[in-house]
């Protein structure tokens, strides 16, 4: 029996790379083509920032909600759950963070004004458009094929980004319990994928310092002087 200081973080892990990526794989070839409906109603929430009416909060917290129930649901609890039994685990924190957004509203200012108010509001839209544009497209630039995509709204990881992109744009004081779950699940993706020996493991570790930076800023940026 080897020594326990000769096991490394992979000898835990129940899957390798491929089987995770083929997970996608197959997951994007069932849900099809509700990725393109899931790319429209990030379309929806981006065009939202930008348009004064009352409803619009409502709106962004719908889709945003909706967007994490699915992947509660069609992902983790279906399909995850396949070769990672902690994705039940996943599953219920997925759905507490929809329920938590539809309470919240999640995004209050006056959409007019977000773009120009603070450098902080315009970093968050550009986590949103990461989210919904990049990270799709780096799996392809990692040598993955166009079918492994992950999709805003359908996938974890840039369903999580996007979320914290749009938490940032609120214009007043940071919303800690809404991202306590997107932060965990930042360093759980990127633990995940260093342990595969991922290339893009550091892109979720990193989402999550930064929002959590930015939201420490506005924190105290809000605070009478």
């Amino acid at each position: 029996m080897s020594e326990w200081w000769t096991y490394t973080p992979s000898d835990f892990l129940l899957f390798s790379a491929r089987t995770y990526y083929r997970l996608f794989e197959l997951y994007n070839r069932d849900i099809w083509p509700g990725q393109l409906v899931a790319l429209a109603l990030g379309v929806v929430i981006l065009a939202c920032l930008f348009i004064r009416a009352a409803w619009r909060a409502k709106l962004v917290a719908a889709i945003l909600a909706a967007g994490w129930l699915w992947v509660a649901w069609a992902f983790h609890a279906e399909r995850y759950t396949t070769i990672n039994w902690a994705a039940h685990y996943f599953a219920i924190g997925f759905a507490v963070e929809a329920l938590l957004l539809l309470r919240a509203g999640v995004v209050r200012a006056e959409p007019a004004d977000m773009p120009a108010r603070s450098p902080i509001t315009v970093a968050g839209i550009g986590l949103f458009l990461f989210a919904l544009i990049v990270q799709p497209l780096i799996g392809l630039m990692l040598g993955r094929p166009w079918s492994q995509a992950e999709i805003f709204g359908m996938a974890p990881d840039p369903t999580v980004a996007a979320t914290l992109g749009i938490l940032l744009t609120t214009g007043r004081r940071p919303r800690w319990l809404l991202m306590i779950i997107p932060i965990v699940w930042c360093l759980i993706s990127g633990a995940t994928l260093w342990t595969m020996g991922s290339q893009d493991a550091w892109v979720m570790p990193v989402i999550a310092l930064l929002s959590v930076l930015l939201a420490v800023r506005e924190a105290l940026s809000a605070r009478p002087q």
